[in-house]
C-alpha cells in the first residue's frame, strides 16, 4: 500500500459519525447552490406544509412520476434540510456523477436484489440523525397506473423509530410555471408484537401511498 493510500485509509478509520454528517451536508449544500438557480427558473416549486418538517431524523415518502423528483423534494424543503437519498444502482455507476451525489450522502441500491449493503446504508443514517430519501413505489409511474409499493420505507421506520413523512409531488410537470409539492404530517406506523411482520409491512406500505395521494388531491 503507497504512502498517500494508507493515510486515506486513516482517514477513513477515524472519520465519527459526526464528521461524516458535516462532509455530506457540506457537498449537499454545494450541490444545492449550483443546481437551484437553474431550477428555479425553469422548475419553480411552490411547496405547502413546510411546517410539517421534523426537527429529527424520518423518512421522506414522496410519489414518483419523473427523473426530476428528487430535485422536486429537495427544493420544496429548502437549504435548511439537507437530507440523504437512495438512488438505483445504475446512477451511481455514472462517472463523476454518482462520485459527486455519494458525497452528498446519496447511495445506490440494487431494485432486481435484496440490497443488504443498501438497507444498512439506510438505517445507519437514520439512526445517526439524518433524513433520508426514498421513493415507496420503487419506480416511475406513469398517469393513473397503479404500482404497489415497496415495504422499504415502512420497515425502516418501524426498525430505527423515526416517523414516515408523505410528501406529494405534483404529476404534470410545467417549465417556468409553478410545480406543487405538499408535504404532510410525520406519523409513526402502528403495528403489534416487537417487530412488524410481512404482512403489517405490507398494510403500513398501502397506507403511506393512500396518504401522499391524499395530499394530492386538488394539485394534479
Amino acid at each position: 500500500m503507497s504512502e498517500e493510500a494508507a493515510v486515506k485509509a486513516e482517514k477513513r478509520v477515524k472519520e465519527t459519525p459526526e464528521h461524516r454528517k458535516k462532509r455530506m451536508d457540506w457537498f449537499f449544500h454545494f450541490l444545492y447552490l449550483i443546481i437551484y438557480p437553474y431550477f428555479k427558473l425553469i422548475h419553480p416549486v411552490y411547496a405547502i406544509g413546510r411546517e410539517n418538517i421534523p426537527e429529527g431524523p424520518a423518512v421522506i415518502c414522496p410519489n414518483h412520476s419523473t427523473a426530476g423528483d428528487p430535485f422536486y423534494v429537495v427544493f420544496a424543503f429548502g437549504y435548511k434540510w439537507p437530507m440523504r437519498a437512495m438512488a438505483k444502482v445504475e446512477i451511481m455507476r455514472v462517472p463523476f456523477i454518482g462520485w459527486i451525489l455519494s458525497k452528498a450522502g446519496v447511495f445506490g441500491v440494487d431494485r432486481n436484489a435484496t440490497d443488504v449493503k443498501a438497507v444498512r446504508t439506510a438505517m445507519k443514517f437514520l439512526k445517526e440523525g439524518d433524513k433520508l430519501l426514498m421513493f415507496p413505489e420503487g419506480t416511475r409511474v406513469r398517469g393513473d397506473e397503479d404500482v404497489e409499493a415497496k415495504v422499504g420505507a415502512a420497515l425502516f421506520a418501524t426498525r430505527t423509530g423515526v416517523p414516515l413523512l408523505p410528501v406529494y409531488i405534483q404529476r404534470k410537470k410545467r417549465r417556468f410555471r409553478r410545480n406543487t409539492v405538499v408535504i404532510g404530517e410525520p406519523y409513526y406506523p402502528e403495528y403489534e408484537g416487537r417487530k412488524p411482520s410481512e404482512e403489517e409491512l405490507q398494510a403500513m406500505a398501502r397506507d403511506l401511498m393512500g396518504r401522499v395521494k391524499a395530499l394530492g388531491e386538488g394539485v394534479g
